[in-house]
């Protein structure tokens, strides 16, 4: 047996060693919180770094709202738009964000020191981080979509204990809870919002798996349809069905006719809770739907993926997912709160599907690798030539 740190043999779950590690655990918080270690470790030379790195991360956690705030302000006003037509000075960009001189320079400063944009002596131009907003549309949208959360978490303590009977974020996500009550109307916002943001995740998705090989793709929950579109521009001899509630059904078909798809893909209108999904496809993909539905609706879903494919199907589940080795930002923070405003849903470890997929039938379940991990992961499962469930 390897010895642990300190030369004993014994497990790390042995009681002593975990009594021991708590212990000192205590110690290093009642330290750290004491103020005159604080003002020793700012001022000894050695731990001045690491004091100062902290204090600026505790810092950063305060005023996160803050810098949140100054890059809405950015997008409200289309600041990364107009410094995408080339450098401005000042007056001339107060003048056209409609704002005095003072104020426009007060954003501009702030905006530079996230590095959303940055002053070229007596012009301002786009930051690194402004940059990349104007070319992906997606995170603008987001961007102004969390207006909804930010009013939701005014008192984030009343939502916890469940003391919000409504949220903002719940009524834009209708089928949270309102299932094929869902009208038109509705589902324009919500499936316009996951287009701009899917288009980001799409290429990413295919590139780890490419989809060569299979015939037919059902995307379940798939909108209106733009993460087919990018699959038909790659795969043109596949053939493509679209899920989703009937309302955003419809959408997807008109789309799909303005696409010059209406003769390979095709949108089914209907609830998954309630119905079987259509069979006949040998690849189902549920592109960022599992982690908007609690355990019970998720594995219900995953059964009846697992009831529409033949033997030798295969399910793509791409989704963001919580880091296994360490606390995660924006699995547990930003998801944890987003998903819980939204009233359904959580958001999972790789280990947690693999096992939910595990257990609705399917075998040799693997992650494959994406390029962005921290907006999607992909899981891949294989229904066998045998054992197969009903629903």
């Amino acid at each position: 047996m390897p010895l642990d740190r300190a030369g004993d043999s014994r497990p790390p779950s042995d009681p002593l060693i975990r009594s021991g590690r708590s212990g000192w655990r205590s110690w290093r918080d009642r330290l750290l919180a004491d103020p005159r270690f604080q003002r020793w470790a700012a001022r000894f030379p050695l731990t001045r770094p690491i004091a100062k790195r902290r204090a600026r991360a505790l810092f950063d956690v305060c005023a996160g709202f803050v810098y949140a705030q100054v890059l809405f302000a950015c997008v409200r006003l289309r600041l990364f738009d107009l410094l995408f037509e080339g450098p401005q000075p000042l007056e001339v960009l107060a003048t056209r964000l409609s704002m005095a001189p003072a104020a426009a320079e007060r954003l501009l400063a702030a905006a530079a020191s996230l590095q959303l944009v940055e002053r070229r002596g007596a012009l301002w131009g786009l930051g690194p981080l402004g940059a990349a907003v104007v070319g992906n549309p997606g995170i603008a949208a987001m961007v102004e979509h969390h207006a909804l959360l930010y009013a939701d978490l005014q008192d984030p303590v009343a939502l916890l204990r469940g003391e919000v009977p409504d949220t903002a974020v719940r009524r834009f996500w209708p089928y949270a809870g309102a299932g094929t009550g869902v009208v038109p109307e509705d589902a324009v916002a919500y499936s316009r919002l996951m287009a701009v943001s899917q288009a980001m995740l799409a290429e990413d998705i295919v590139d780890a798996y490419p989809l060569t090989g299979h015939r037919c793709l059902l995307d379940v929950g798939g909108g209106d349809g733009t993460f087919l579109a990018t699959v038909a521009a790659r795969l043109p001899g596949l053939r493509l069905r679209l899920f989703d509630l009937p309302a955003v059904a419809a959408q997807a078909n008109r789309r799909f006719a303005e696409r010059g798809l209406a003769d390979r893909a095709e949108a089914i209108g209907g609830d998954f809770r309630q119905e079987p999904l259509p069979a006949g496809a040998d690849v189902i993909s549920l592109v960022r739907v599992l982690h908007d539905h609690d355990d019970d609706q998720a594995a219900l879903l995953l059964r009846r993926a697992h009831a529409a494919l033949p033997p030798g199907g295969t399910l793509l589940v791409a989704e963001p997912m919580i880091d296994e080795r360490r606390p995660d930002p924006v699995g547990d923070a930003y998801f944890g709160f987003y998903l819980l405003a939204m009233g359904n849903g959580r958001a999972r470890r790789p280990s947690e599907i693999r096992c939910m997929m595990v257990e609705a039938g399917f075998g040799q379940v693997r992650e494959r690798r994406t390029c962005q991990p921290m907006l999607t992961r992909l899981m891949v499962g294989n229904v066998s030539e045998s054992g197969r469930q009903g629903v």
